[in-house]
């Protein structure tokens, strides 16, 4: 798959990693298409990067994923590859305490539901293009979850397992699924100043497109690269220093 003369549309693409991607995407001279839940950053986003066309949508909600497939196949009959990155990192109190569960839900439909969703919206309309791909940004933590950030990390495993499914589901078509396994990384994914200490964006945004313009279907960066990598035995290990459970 050549990610050049592309038309792609990039789910939370008004900031974070999805808006470093479109902008390098614009610059290898895709038509690039962002969505995203609120009109200011949207409008920044434009500022930013020149060229970039923006839509307003919340892909948590069924409905809106629905009009969104339905409006960018009519306004963009050339879109040939999907960017499931929109997500949502919420941080409730243990889970030993009470939960707001609305919190919960909003959580699982953004991060699972909206990639599933979509994936199989636009399924139809990518199968008709001489080629297309499906990249979906799960993270390093499907692999190791934090217990207080559960339900993250929960939604993070299962869009790992469906990306697999789905590659194996298209395998003889021409299109390509492939999961994009960030760390943490410095953005304001969790709320201002959470992940200030993560990894800088614009060398993991490069490293991405590295990746992607080799034809890797399947890729990490520094530790969630080790851990994509780690075996049984070194995943319980991290998995225990992570949640206080070792000695």
């Amino acid at each position: 798959m050549k990610y050049e003369n592309r038309t792609i549309l990039i789910t939370g693409g008004a900031s974070g990693i999805g808006l470093a991607l479109a902008e390098r995407f614009v610059h290898a001279n895709n038509t690039v298409i962002v969505c995203g839940r609120r009109d200011a950053a949207l409008a920044e986003a434009r500022v930013r990067v020149p060229g970039l066309q923006t839509l307003r949508a919340d892909v948590s909600s069924a409905g809106e994923r629905a009009a969104l497939v339905e409006r960018v196949t009519r306004e963009h009959p050339g879109l040939d590859v999907l960017i499931n990155n929109a997500g949502v990192q919420n941080h409730p109190p243990p889970l030993t305490e009470p939960q707001d569960w609305a919190q919960h839900e909003h959580e699982i439909s953004t991060n699972l539901g909206a990639p599933m969703h979509l994936s199989m919206l636009f399924l139809p309309h990518l199968m008709s293009r001489p080629e297309a791909a499906i990249l979906n940004v799960s993270s390093g933590l499907a692999f190791t979850p934090l217990a207080r950030i559960a339900t993250y990390c929960a939604t993070k495993a299962a869009l790992h397992s469906f990306t697999m499914s789905l590659r194996a589901a298209l395998s003889h078509t021409r299109v390509s699924v492939v999961e994009i396994i960030p760390p943490a990384v410095n953005t304001e994914l969790g709320g201002p100043g959470v992940h200030a200490h993560a990894e800088p964006l614009e060398p993991y945004a490069d490293d991405v497109m590295k990746h992607l313009f080799a034809g890797e279907l399947e890729f990490g960066y520094k530790s969630s690269e080790e851990r994509r990598n780690a075996s049984r035995a070194e995943l319980d290990r991290r998995y225990a220093l992570a949640n206080g459970l070792s000695d």
